[in-house]
């Protein structure tokens, strides 16, 4: 397929640059194969569901994962620059970002987090450039290495609001809340999961009244999942690996609801694209940990969720695709032109759809 095939016209003012507020009073777009379009509510999800049914949620936590320092060679003080966190290496070890990336060399010193207001050195943080790859991103080797790695970048760095929110205003303290789910429990992601955003305690105590369970994974969103595709055709597309774990506690209790007679309703394209990773040919979920690459497009046999809410996504990107594949490319076309015509908010700020399995 041509990642051409997955475009669309978004106008500019379709994008949210705030969170609905409540968070639940975002809107919902409920999407089946044989029935039309829903203009809903997201505090109205409980309606759409069951008693016997589970709920999947990521419990990723979002990092401020963008940094911005100095490069600082022996000639003196360099060029600015911003850092965009995308994936641990190892304790001491990231992969980053770089922008601009033009201007950075294997063997620079980068320091982080000094500037106005921070005349000591506390809330700096020393890096190395290591490697060079393409597209600007580079391996930063950092001076701190594991738990005090991670509260040096807490200190220095900001919340990595994505482009199309960042290119139009800086983030600020309301972010801070704003870009993280209610149920954020384990560091690591520098991205949130985004669906998530629209849950709130109200809303979660309906869910609970309903006899909807609700389970949790961890899957850490990547940097990539803000990198535009670069091949034309699909098949060539590599997806950024990103750390996952479902517990065998979750997986007995998903197995369990499925053979009930419960549906599995995905939060998040994070939760789904998960479970397809721990899901046997037979739709068996087990416990699962490591890393996950799965590229999911039309064609693509789900084994694990029956629903999934998600947020609407940018044209021919991967999570476009995601969605074509779970409800049907032309049916996912046709609500995208619909929640543009009726005024969606789009994007990680945006509303949400609630989409049954086609």
């Amino acid at each position: 397929m041509l990642v051409s095939d997955f475009d669309f016209h978004l106008p500019e003012d379709r994008i949210a640059l705030r969170p609905m507020s409540p968070r639940d009073r975002a809107k919902m777009l409920v999407v089946r194969p044989d029935a039309d379009f829903e203009d809903r509510i997201v505090a109205d999800l409980p309606a759409f569901l069951r008693p016997g049914d589970a709920l999947v949620v990521n419990d990723t936590r979002v990092i401020p994962a963008r940094l911005d320092g100095v490069r600082r060679r022996a000639s003196g003080e360099g060029a600015r620059i911003e850092a965009l966190l995308m994936k641990r290496e190892a304790g001491d070890v990231w992969r980053a970002l770089a922008r601009p990336g033009k201007r950075l060399a294997v063997g620079d010193r980068i320091r982080f987090g000094e500037g106005e207001g921070n005349a000591c050195l506390l809330g700096s943080l020393d890096a190395t450039v290591e490697e060079k790859f393409d597209g600007g991103e580079i391996l930063l080797r950092f001076d701190l290495s594991g738990p005090d790695l991670d509260i040096a970048i807490a200190t220095a760095g900001r919340m990595p609001l994505p482009p199309y929110i960042a290119g139009k205003r800086a983030a600020d303290q309301k972010d801070v809340a704003d870009y993280q789910t209610m149920y954020a429990e384990r560091d690591g992601a520098v991205a949130a999961p985004t669906a998530g955003l629209h849950f709130t305690p109200r809303l979660l105590a309906a869910l609970d009244k309903s006899g909807v369970s609700r389970h949790v994974v961890t899957l850490h969103v990547g940097g990539g999942t803000f990198l535009p595709m670069k091949v034309e055709d699909t098949r060539d597309h590599r997806m950024h690996p990103e750390w996952g774990e479902v517990s065998a506690k979750a997986a007995q209790a998903l197995n369990e609801t499925r053979a009930n007679g419960g549906r599995i309703i995905a939060v998040g394209t994070t939760s789904l694209r998960l479970l397809e990773s721990a899901a046997t040919e037979d739709g068996t979920i087990r416990a699962f940990a490591g890393e996950t690459d799965i590229f999911i497009t039309p064609g693509y046999r789900f084994r694990a969720a029956d629903l999934l809410m998600t947020n609407f996504h940018l044209p021919k990107s991967t999570l476009f695709m995601l969605v074509c594949a779970f409800a049907g490319t032309g049916r996912m076309k046709s609500a995208y032109q619909h929640a543009i015509h009726h005024n969606y908010r789009f994007y990680s700020y945006g509303d949400s759809s609630l989409l049954h399995r086609a």
